[in-house]
């Protein structure tokens, strides 16, 4: 039966410079699945105060924070959760009775993926990108405990100072380092103009012992495809932005879907 939307049905919602429909069909799926009376939308906006007012305004229960406002929306909430705090950047917000408190579940994902997959400390890991999703990448490893690996950036002032929060070096390109953690956080291998391209040069990939792809559609990246057929571990991006988006579906419903749904919502979600 298909759920109606009523004057108790709760809104949430997604803002995004170039909104996307992953949050959307996930989080709705689940709704109707669990039969929930909430509803999801995603929105961009030209007016963040505006927009971020208007939250607390209507009393929409819950919105999902992606580039280029994730740093921005700092100070426009009451109550930053330290899984934020840690990065300086939200990527989410959540409405209790006009109080917003901000979160960033990219965080507490990466946190838990690394626990998930057991990854060791001490591997000398390779970090490509410099932007805020590298920030919540590079400071989740930080704060398991790694101490020792590279920022490689070609740009040098966004490089340098996530190296310097992070704790780790920056360097311009690859040239002979060696890493045995690979990560990619930049939009290589993403669907598109670089949808073919490999994010590490082949022979970095055969000396690593494991690949961390944040893209994630497609989730079969040239770099996981490689790192899968030569037989090493991968933590996918499609692992990461579903297991954000379950930890912003229990903050916004108090509600934790079982491994099962999870998977059928995911597999939903990425079908598009």
């Amino acid at each position: 039966m298909t759920r109606s939307i009523n004057r108790d049905t709760r809104l949430c919602m997604s803002l995004s410079g170039r909104p996307g429909n992953f949050g959307t069909r996930f989080q709705n799926f689940l709704y109707e699945a669990l039969d929930l009376n909430y509803v999801y939308k995603a929105f961009t906006t030209r007016d963040l105060p505006a927009a971020i007012g208007g939250i607390r305004a209507l009393g929409i229960r819950g919105c999902a924070i992606s580039m280029p406002f994730k740093e921005a929306c700092m100070a426009l909430v009451d109550s930053i959760d330290e899984s934020a705090a840690a990065i300086a950047s939200i990527n989410t917000i959540v409405n209790d009775d006009g109080h917003l408190r901000a979160y960033n579940t990219d965080y507490i994902a990466v946190r838990s993926l690394i626990e998930q997959h057991g990854l060791a400390t001490d591997m000398p890991l390779a970090l490509r990108g410099s932007g805020g999703m590298a920030k919540a990448v590079a400071c989740a490893f930080r704060d398991a405990g790694f101490r020792h690996g590279h920022i490689v950036a070609r740009n040098e002032a966004t490089g340098r100072q996530l190296a310097e929060v992070s704790g780790f070096a920056w360097r311009a390109d690859m040239a002979d380092l060696r890493a045995d953690l690979l990560i990619n956080v930049t939009p290589i291998g993403m669907e598109g103009p670089e949808q073919d391209q490999l994010a590490f040069e082949r022979d970095a990939v055969e000396r690593a012992r494991a690949a961390f792809d944040v893209v994630a559609l497609p989730p079969q990246t040239p770099l996981i495809k490689l790192a899968r057929s030569l037989g090493k571990p991968v933590i996918t991006g499609a692992d990461v932005i579903v297991l954000q988006a379950v930890e912003q579906f229990v903050l916004y419903t108090g509600v934790r879907p079982d491994e099962a749904l999870i998977a059928r919502a995911a597999a939903h979600a990425l079908s598009f």
